[in-house]
């Protein structure tokens, strides 16, 4: 059994409001390649398959142009995908029963009810069975019906809500079972400020969305959605693949790629990158003017200048437009004086949760975690709101 592993497509995404679509398309078109090159058995999108939930029109059409030429190049390939936290469960769930006869499974929504389970989708090959348990975003919330709340009626804790839903399921030990997955799994003994997050993800206050990477372990693997810089879950068979594309500058110099997984008989797994190549770079490219401007190019840069000397504001602006047609931004390198104590951060860089805690002074353990969900819920409904 062979299958490709994506995640985190996030179309329709602006980089700094320079419009992607061109760029989503060419490296869409990279992967619809070396899928007639590859020849998959499955093509797994584990979850943020849009960047907003209510995407525009045309990134719509680029999401349809994509599964229409795989479906169209590789008539037999089985595709499954997830809802993340930036889609709309909801639209994703849309024609669910419709698509599953066209051998498309798109999941927007996790069971709701006591009769219901995690959507599996089995497939066959010469060494038998293989399951693939296709489980969207969950919150806890949105699950608490079947996975209850704690003793003072409160929702759970993301760890123990994935857990309780999990355990739910009468996993086969002796069949190969995958996982399809958008959470942030967090490897034992590890910590979650220690995990190198990018600027395009949202990161809830005090990482309260953690869950323990051992729940995974029933899996033979896990195809995992999130993480926008690949990485593995404290185990080489439970994987975040990464954007197949930059979706900020802290991603400059990534390489992106497709994760190709091969399963043979029960616990033979083999792993490999195909690496993709983007129609533009983001790039990160600090020196003086004139050592900037020597390296012009059609990509996407932000320059950071190092001239102590000022220079001309507008002169500076034009020239550096005109080395770099996709330009995103301009900063200044600032000298830091031997007496200064603390590094100065701008607010709107800042934690939100700490600026509210220097604010309202002192607050105990309770007010904290009540301000902790307060904060996570308006960022969650300002990233639903938008499109």
């Amino acid at each position: 059994m062979k299958f490709f592993h994506l995640s985190d497509l996030h179309i329709g995404l602006k980089l700094m409001n320079r419009d992607l679509r061109e760029d989503q398309e060419y490296i869409f078109r990279q992967i619809t390649d070396l899928a007639k090159k590859e020849r998959p058995d499955a093509v797994v999108i584990a979850g943020d398959i849009y960047d907003k939930a209510v995407p525009p029109a045309e990134a719509v059409e680029v999401f349809d142009q994509f599964i229409t030429g795989l479906t169209n190049a590789l008539p037999e390939t089985v595709i499954m995908m997830i809802s993340g936290n930036h889609d709309s469960a909801a639209r994703v769930n849309c024609f669910r029963s419709v698509l599953s006869g066209q051998n498309v499974y798109m999941i927007g929504q996790s069971p709701r009810t006591e009769d219901e389970k995690i959507e599996k989708v089995t497939l066959e090959d010469e060494y038998g069975s293989v399951d693939f348990y296709l489980l969207p975003f969950v919150k806890p919330s949105m699950v608490k019906q079947i996975t209850g709340v704690d003793e003072n009626g409160n929702n759970l804790s993301y760890n123990e809500t994935l857990h309780r839903l999990l355990g739910r399921e009468k996993i086969d030990g002796s069949r190969r079972n995958v996982l399809v997955s958008h959470q942030f799994y967090l490897p034992a003994g590890a910590k979650a400020e220690d995990i190198e997050r990018m600027d395009s993800e949202i990161c809830t206050v005090g990482n309260i969305d953690q869950v323990s990477a051992d729940v995974l372990e029933p899996f033979d693997y896990a195809a995992l959605g999130h993480i926008h810089k690949p990485m593995k879950a404290g185990n080489e068979r439970f994987r975040y693949c990464g954007t197949p594309l930059a979706c900020s500058v802290s991603e400059a110099g990534q390489q992106k790629g497709i994760i190709l997984v091969e399963l043979k008989e029960k616990g033979e797994i083999h792993t490999s990158v195909l690496p993709l190549k983007p129609l533009r770079q983001v790039r990160v490219i600090q020196g003086t003017l004139e050592e900037v401007l020597s390296q012009g190019c059609q990509d996407y840069v932000t320059v950071i200048l190092t001239d102590r000397a000022d220079l001309d504001v507008l002169d500076m602006q034009d020239r550096l437009r005109h080395a770099f047609p996709n330009l995103l931004e301009i900063r200044r390198e600032v000298l830091r004086k031997a007496d200064y104590e603390k590094e100065f951060i701008p607010e709107k860089e800042r934690d939100p949760f700490q600026l509210c805690c220097e604010f309202l002074k002192e607050t105990d353990v309770e007010e904290k975690k009540i301000l902790r969900d307060v904060i996570n819920t308006v960022q969650s409904s300002m990233t639903q709101g938008k499109g």
